[in-house]
């Protein structure tokens, strides 16, 4: 099972090309400033059985990946391995978000269920958000301190889409509720 905060099927902004975003309930690492602190909790959001998520997923047309943000991934990382795992087999991609850097993921005795998930993870997006070093150029990146790791050949730094600038969606659902999505620092700028 895995805790889902909240579900994007189609979209241009968490990743190259079109893809299913998931975002996953529960931090631990609570960062100031943290642009979905509602998500922070281990409780709430939806218990999603991972066979099923994946299905939806590969139902889904037009994508080329999966991205995982959060709260936080690693906190849910054999769940999250799992849902990988099933939709790597079908071609899929994966990006993934994580307020730990690769260095702690990869680290003697950190957890097996980390080195599993980032054996099935394309483009890695590592380190804490911090809300003092906004990052405006770099796509897809929070803060300033954040990298972007190429941990397959499946993409390369110099692709169009990793200079192209930062973009956001704007999306009004069926009850009239407005969620912003894709670049932290203008989300924020922009709920005030």
């Amino acid at each position: 099972m895995l805790r889902v905060a909240q579900l994007v099927c189609c979209t241009e902004t968490e990743g190259p090309g079109r893809r299913f975003a998931v975002w996953t309930q529960g931090c631990s690492l609570g960062c100031p400033g943290c642009c979905n602190p509602e998500m922070l909790p281990f409780v709430g959001g939806e218990l999603w059985p991972v066979e099923r998520l994946a299905r939806r997923v590969l139902e889904t047309r037009g994508i080329e990946g999966v991205t995982l943000l959060g709260g936080e991934p690693m906190a849910q990382a054999g769940a999250c391995a799992e849902l990988c795992a099933r939709v790597r087999r079908e071609g899929l991609s994966v990006m993934l978000f994580s307020g730990y850097t690769l260095a702690a993921l990869t680290a003697p005795g950190a957890d097996p269920a980390w080195a599993h998930l980032l054996a099935l993870t394309d483009l890695l997006v590592d380190g804490r958000f911090e809300r003092e070093q906004p990052e405006r150029r770099r796509r897809w990146i929070g803060s300033a301190n954040q990298l972007l790791h190429f941990l397959t050949d499946r993409y390369q730094p110099q692709q169009p889409c990793f200079s192209a600038p930062n973009s956001l969606e704007i999306r009004l659902d069926g009850r009239g509720e407005l969620s912003v999505n894709g670049w932290p620092d203008l989300a924020r700028r922009l709920a005030r």
